[in-house]
């Protein structure tokens, strides 16, 4: 990119890009030069906006967790309309067949942004950890319709489902899986409490 040309929105441009190699290549793939190559730019342009590539991964992992504020909003919206499981299970592949899965490797993958994460993110993986906060909000909220068991324990239901999910998504080398088959996994998770 030629000097003096502005770039709009860079750190956007450098998340999105950071994301694409992600989904595309996995965490071994994603460095400082690959992603302003990816995002057509100079490699000065992300150590200008971030202290350092563990800071940009950092902030790329926050800014994600925090675009999951939507997804809970429209799934504990979704509470009394279709189906517990069906509801579940889409917002279980809309989760995981997003950048989360590339980000739970990511985190795992790099001691420093684990440690970096810790300083705003004390307790477990940013992204499962809000996952299984927007699964627990949204099994309340259809608790309190009647359409779960008064008595369904949803801190540990919630959990097991990302688990489970994660589980049946994480092999970034085949095909997602089948719509049923996470469907057949939330029903069996989730059997002796839906309504």
């Amino acid at each position: 990119m030629p000097t003096g040309v502005a770039l709009r929105d860079v750190r956007e441009q450098l998340f999105d890009a950071a994301e694409r190699i992600l989904l595309r290549d996995g965490p071994s793939a994603l460095t400082s030069r690959a992603v302003t190559a990816e995002a057509g730019c100079a490699k000065g342009v992300l150590h200008r906006h971030f202290e350092d590539f563990d800071a940009f991964l950092a902030e790329l992992v926050l800014d994600r967790v925090a675009r999951m504020d939507a997804q809970a909003a429209a799934l504990r919206g979704s509470a009394g309309t279709g189906t517990v499981a069906g509801n579940l299970a889409d917002a279980l592949t809309g989760l995981f067949e997003s950048v989360a899965v590339g980000i739970v490797a990511l985190v795992t993958f790099r001691d420093e942004l684990r440690a970096r994460l810790r300083r705003s993110w004390p307790v477990g993986l940013p992204v499962l950890t809000e996952a299984g906060a927007m699964i627990a909000s949204y099994l309340r909220a259809e608790r309190d319709l009647g359409r779960v068991a008064a008595d369904a324990d949803v801190d540990t239901l919630a959990p097991t489902l990302i688990g489970a999910g994660h589980l049946l998504f994480a092999d970034r080398t085949g095909a997602p899986p089948e719509p049923a088959a996470v469907r057949k996994m939330v029903s069996a998770v989730i059997a002796g409490v839906e309504r």
